[in-house]
């Protein structure tokens, strides 16, 4: 995948103003120039791969291609998809930096990792990241500020099946002290 014509639709589950989501955008923008934001207003942290049902969703426009939204991470991306950008559909969604690990059975409850699930049950390449902490130490966001577009590069060089996301966790050391990558099946 050429990731400098590339639409890129980011998403979280920590919210619009998360710091996480910043990074994303940050690692979103040195990727393409066509990034869009859609993310819940406010935290939705576990929250799965929930939909809002009961009550109307409401979207606020942040800025031009930034956007809020009063539901879930499956609520963004639908909505992203569906209706603010669906005359031209994102060719990726990146999917946090989520403020916490997502392995193993936190992945069952990550909204980070549904927004990244939605995306591939619509046919768009996703790919969840997620920054380890240690026992609510400080965020290293750093690591994968410094890490992740090269981790995004990569993932989708390779390229992966159609309805499979890929997530990827970023360990609580600094940057600098990272040795390599090591792939792992869920």
């Amino acid at each position: 995948m050429d990731l400098s014509s590339t639409r890129i639709l980011v998403s979280n589950d920590d919210g619009i103003h998360a710091p996480g989501l910043k990074i994303m955008e940050k690692i979103a923008r040195s990727l393409s120039k066509d990034v869009w934001v859609v993310a819940p207003e406010t935290e939705q942290s576990a929250s799965g791969h929930s939909l809002t049902l009961t009550v109307p969703l409401r979207v606020r426009k942040a800025s031009a291609r930034k956007f809020a939204v009063n539901g879930t991470p499956t609520d963004c991306v639908l909505l992203a998809v569906n209706h603010i950008m669906r005359d031209f559909r994102p060719d990726l969604v990146l999917s946090g930096v989520n403020a916490g690990g997502n392995l193993g059975e936190d992945v069952t409850y990550s909204g980070t990792v549904a927004a990244a699930m939605e995306a591939a049950l619509l046919g768009i390449p996703a790919i969840a990241l997620s920054q380890v902490r240690k026992n609510g130490s400080p965020v290293r966001w750093s690591t994968a500020e410094h890490h992740g577009a090269d981790i995004v590069r990569r993932l989708t060089g390779q390229g992966w099946p159609e309805n499979v996301l890929m997530n990827a966790n970023f360990p609580d050391i600094p940057h600098d002290n990272i040795k390599g990558v090591r792939a792992t099946r869920q």
